[in-house]
Parts: C-alpha cells; sequence; structure tokens
C-alpha cells in the first residue's frame, strides 16, 4: 500500500510494472496523499485483470468507490479534483486548463507510444535483463508464464504495440522531436511548461520520457544504461544530455523524489 491515509477507501491501481503510463497514476497518487493498492501483472495478463476490473484492455486501471477509470489522463484528472486547491496540477482558468490538456493529449499521443516502441525493441532480446526488470512486484504463477511463455507473449507485444523491423527509425525521429518541442517550450526561461508551478504537463512529459530515460527515481527500480548494451545505452545517454531530459531529470529528483517519500 502507498499514500498517506487521507481517505477512508483504498484505491486499486492495475499496472504493469514499468509502464510509464502507470508511472503517471503513480506518481499523480502519491503526490496527493491517496492510499492505494497497486497490483501488479505481465502483459497479456493485464487485459484480463484490466477487464475484470471494469476497465478495457490496457493499464493503468483505477478502481475508486465510485467508478473505475481506465485510462491515465482521466486518471490524472480524478485525483486532482480530490487535492486541494493549493496542491493542483490543472490550473482553474477554463482557458489555461485547455492549454494544459492539449499539451498532455499530444504527449500521451506521441510521445509515449514512440518512447515504450523504441524500449521494448531495445529490451526484447535481452531475455533474462527484461524479465528481471518486468516482473517486480507481478504473481509468482505470472512469472513463470511469462519466463515459460516468453516466445509467446514477446509475439503478442509486438503485434499489439505494432513492433515491426524498422520502427524504430521512425520512433526515434518522434521521440527526438517530442524532446525538441518541449525544449523549445522551455526556451523562454519558465521553469516549468505550462506556467511558474509544477503541474499536469511536466509530471505527463516527465513520466512518459520515462523510455529513453530510465531515471534512477522510479515507481520500480529501471536498469541504468551502464548495464545495458552499448547502443541502446548511448541512446539513453544522448536522450538525458538533450535540454528535455535534462528537464525531466530535475523533475524527478525535485518532485518524484518527493511524492516518493509520501508514500
Amino acid at each position: 500500500m502507498r499514500g498517506r491515509n487521507v481517505c477512508r477507501a483504498v484505491l486499486r491501481l492495475i499496472t504493469i510494472p514499468i509502464s510509464h503510463y502507470c508511472e503517471k497514476a503513480r506518481w499523480a497518487l502519491e503526490r496527493a496523499g491517496m492510499p492505494y493498492r497497486e497490483e501488479r501483472h505481465v502483459q497479456g495478463v493485464h487485459r484480463i485483470v484490466a477487464r475484470r476490473a471494469g476497465g478495457g484492455l490496457t493499464v493503468p486501471v483505477l478502481v475508486t468507490p465510485e467508478r473505475t477509470i481506465g485510462e491515465s489522463a482521466e486518471i490524472l484528472a480524478w485525483v486532482d479534483e480530490r487535492t486541494p486547491s493549493e496542491q493542483r496540477l490543472f490550473p482553474g482558468d477554463p482557458g489555461e486548463r485547455a492549454e494544459v490538456e492539449q499539451l498532455c493529449r499530444r504527449l500521451d499521443e506521441r510521445f509515449g507510444p514512440s518512447g515504450r516502441r523504441l524500449m521494448y525493441v531495445a529490451m526484447l532480446p535481452e531475455r533474462k535483463r527484461l524479465l528481471r526488470v518486468n516482473n517486480q512486484g507481478v504473481p509468482r504463477w505470472e512469472d513463470r508464464t511469462m519466463r515459460y511463455g516468453y516466445p509467446l507473449i514477446t509475439g503478442l507485444i509486438k503485434r499489439v504495440l505494432e513492433i515491426e523491423p524498422g520502427v524504430e527509425v521512425e520512433d526515434l525521429a518522434t521521440v527526438w522531436g517530442e524532446l525538441d518541442f518541449v525544449a523549445e517550450r522551455l526556451s523562454d526561461g519558465r521553469p516549468y511548461l505550462c506556467g511558474e508551478r509544477f503541474g499536469a504537463a511536466d509530471l505527463t512529459f516527465a513520466s512518459l520520457s520515462a523510455p529513453v530515460l530510465v531515471p534512477p527515481i522510479y515507481g520500480v527500480p529501471l536498469p541504468q544504461p551502464e548495464t545495458m548494451r552499448s547502443q541502446t545505452a548511448a541512446l539513453i545517454e544522448s536522450a538525458r544530455e538533450h535540454p528535455a531530459g535534462q528537464f525531466a531529470l530535475k523533475l524527478y529528483s525535485e518532485h518524484r523524489r518527493q511524492s516518493l517519500a509520501l508514500s
């Protein structure tokens, strides 16, 4: 269980441990001090559990006393509505909120999928390392199932994520394009993406940058570049050196660390 005891009902958060979209939900809940129970599952099994909980085929899924929420952006909004006004991630002004939501949507639809696919392309061939990271905290039978059925499950992952030969070239271009976009937005000296305080766009960007930054601070321990193949390590180091990458790492150091201390 994570979070401070600020509400009576303990929420259920269904995740794939390494998922950056799930990290977004964890971060929001922990930052708000909402107690929750994380239920971790491997790829494939997560679809069954998510559907049984009332969600769709993807995670995170947040089960609340009121309803089940099956999208990370909706989870972020639900948590924010129950957060004290001075700590909220979304601005109260409708026009400003629309700008934040538009930026989050762009990152969710472009940056998130491409970064995820890049890291799967890099890690799927490294079976032992991927299993060690991927299966943290999942039920034992799921860990065994993925180990023995690795070719079948990786085939499912490739099919669902549309991983085909050469797809990493396009994804790499998208990732660098989004990093450049964020860096350009910050080039006027603003401390955060949408103003003077940490907000939903910052949390979204930092969470979705995890596949290409593998931040040392995260909801589950991630392998660091010195333990990876040289080509993958070079990609991570380049992303970390990018101004937008440095901004994301700063957000992890200053804001994610603080939320983890509250959990």
